[in-house]
């Protein structure tokens, strides 16, 4: 059994502001918000990271995700609900939600430009075996 911060909240041995949850999801804000209704939403099983999670668990935690974005939208009033995955601060699968009205509610999260010649090299390298 994991002993990192979200099981913790999901055993009830740590509290939060819950927003939503079902038998296998909890969604609740994050403590430290990009933007008002920045929320986290966990699936409530074990599994660090989210890609190594089954079909089926990655599928359920993904239509737990789709409900609370919906519910953001609707009772923040926000103009769109971005979903990242970072996967390294908490090591138990979880997406975050954050209620924006446009690119500059959110930090910087863009790149450099790349040098095409580099690109056309990866992208040829990712295509193998495929």
């Amino acid at each position: 059994m994991e002993d990192n911060i979200f099981a913790r909240i999901v055993r009830g041995e740590i509290p939060c502001h819950k927003v939503w949850e079902d038998e296998k999801h909890l969604a609740f804000l994050d403590i430290r918000p990009v933007q008002p209704g920045h929320t986290l939403v966990i699936a409530k099983a074990d599994g660090d990271y989210l890609f190594d999670l089954e079909p089926q668990r990655y599928g359920e935690l993904m239509q737990a995700v789709r409900t609370v974005a919906r519910l953001l939208k609707e009772r923040t009033g926000c103009q769109r609900v971005v979903e990242v995955v970072l996967g390294y601060e908490v090591p138990h699968a979880h997406v975050h939600l954050i209620p924006t009205h446009s690119m500059a509610d959110l930090p910087p999260i863009l790149g450099t430009p790349a040098d095409p010649a580099e690109l056309a090299t990866l992208a040829a390298r990712l295509r193998q075996g495929a």
